[in-house]
């Protein structure tokens, strides 16, 4: 694997890290103001950076997707690069928009997080970023800020309209803790995660289906909750009364719009009570939430696919306590939990069922609650 020095000739001057994330509930509801349920992985984006003296942005993969990519601080625009780099080079735009003085940087990349398996790779690749220029350049930037900077960039520069999730998940999170976040005012708690101690272990699927969000799917789901929050007469779907559901739901008259909505108010209330029960100590009570949410996200969100549906059925079937699918969907991965004695069946099972529908492979592994973004030691 090439160096930071191979690559650029100089020593990197630090190294930081930011993580990719698994989302335990909150789906679709961050761009509605509503609540959500993250925690980070162990995957990770790790940056090493060296200033420069000029105006020039270098950056390298360490897969070596394309070679060094080379901008001029003062020329970046929405739309260029595209790839992979649109989101350093986003963040670097965004940084410069905030009126931050920034000079040249050498950045070269490491990760691995898968990339397309709905395990927010592009906002660990954006956390990074704006960690390492915070450092480098003296910013002060905050958690908050840091996610915010990275939003920008994914939503103005490289186009894709998500909502705060992913970045608050990648900067916030806490080892051995879910993050219940409120992303109307990023208000947040570190819910304890004590799966071992529980007997427990939350699986990731990566069912190998790359999700294609740019294809204007998840454009339109989030067109279509603004379309419902507008017919209700609130700002965000977050203002819809859970226990006014119904009669919200009676008021539309597109059908589609309709299950949108009953998504995302249920799935505000689902984030609600598993955090309820994980402060109970009842991590176990959590899995039919779960599921329940996963059948939200197929049936009125329709955002599974079929592979996702597999890994959740498979699962069920071979005695797990709950799965659904996690991230924005159209592929990607999905999460299971189980009691620990279980997890190897359980993950037999679901690979038998892929076997036996002719499907690739998944990838199945544990996934540990883990740190947010960080320096680490050069």
């Amino acid at each position: 694997m090439t160096s930071h020095e191979d690559v650029f000739g100089v020593p990197p001057e630090g190294r930081w890290a930011a993580p990719g994330r698994v989302n335990l509930i909150g789906e679709h509801t961050d761009y509605n103001e509503g609540f959500v349920l993250p925690a980070a992985l162990p995957h990770s984006t790790v940056a090493t950076v060296s200033r420069r003296p000029d105006r020039l942005l270098r950056l390298h993969s360490a897969d070596g997707a394309g070679g060094v990519t080379t901008l001029d601080l003062d020329a970046l625009e929405p739309g260029r690069p595209g790839g992979w780099a649109a989101y350093p080079a986003g963040v670097v735009w965004a940084l410069l928009g905030e009126g931050h003085a920034l000079g040249g940087a050498d950045v070269h990349f490491t990760s691995d997080v898968p990339v397309g398996a709905g395990l927010s790779s592009s906002a660990a690749l954006e956390v990074v970023t704006a960690l390492a220029f915070g450092d480098l350049y003296g910013l002060g930037l905050t958690p908050d800020a840091l996610a915010r900077v990275a939003r920008r960039a994914e939503n103005d520069f490289v186009g894709m309209p998500c909502g705060i999730l992913d970045q608050m998940a990648s900067a916030a999170c806490a080892a051995g803790h879910v993050l219940f976040l409120d992303t109307r005012d990023l208000t947040r708690r570190q819910v304890p995660f004590a799966m071992e101690e529980a007997g427990l272990r939350l699986l990731v699927v990566d069912t190998g289906v790359t999700h294609a969000h740019a294809d204007g799917a998840y454009a339109r789901r989030r067109a279509e909750c603004e379309a419902g929050a507008a017919a209700l007469g609130v700002p965000f779907l977050r203002d819809v009364p859970p226990d006014r559901l119904d009669d919200a739901l009676a008021r539309l008259t597109d059908p589609v719009v309709r299950r949108r909505v009953r998504h995302v108010v249920t799935e505000d209330r689902r984030v609600e009570r598993v955090v309820a029960l994980l402060d109970a100590g009842r991590p176990r009570a959590i899995g039919p939430v779960l599921t329940e949410g996963h059948a939200s996200l197929r049936d009125d969100f329709e955002v599974s696919c079929p592979e996702l549906d597999l890994v959740v059925s498979a699962a069920g079937a071979a005695g797990a306590l709950g799965a659904r699918m996690t991230g924005g969907g159209f592929g990607g991965s999905a999460v299971v939990l189980v009691d620990a004695e279980a997890a190897q069946a359980v993950g037999a099972a679901v690979l038998a069922a892929f076997a036996d529908a002719g499907l690739r492979a998944p990838r199945v592994f544990a996934a540990v609650p883990s740190a947010g973004a960080r320096r680490l030691p050069l």
